[in-house]
């Protein structure tokens, strides 16, 4: 069996918001699911709630990519820093970067 090119990185994210006017549930999960949704569809990534599902009024997301090299990683981030600045009314209280 040949080794083929095993350069390869994963950018992840994570991004915790906080949405003061959300006030259910239900509220909380459209913001999420379209929010989720126009980042999945916009970077072709992997992205979903991960924490603080209980909590009407925090959102945390993370997203995942697997992506060449390092630079590509740390471009695509920050366009998807962007993007969720963007495309969301809610404060982003914290934001980190990892490239595995």
């Amino acid at each position: 069996m040949s080794k083929m090119g095993t350069n390869m990185n994963v950018a992840v994210m994570t991004f915790r918001l906080y949405a003061p006017w959300v006030h259910s549930l239900k509220e909380k999960r459209m913001i999420v699911k379209s929010l989720v949704s126009r980042m999945q569809n916009q970077f072709h990534i992997s992205a979903a709630e991960i924490d603080e599902q209980d909590i009407h009024q925090v959102i945390v997301i993370g997203t995942a990519a697997v992506v060449p090299h390092s630079a590509m990683a740390d471009h695509l981030m920050d366009e998807l820093s962007a993007f969720v600045e963007a495309n969301t009314d809610a404060e982003i209280v914290e934001e980190t970067r990892e490239i595995r």
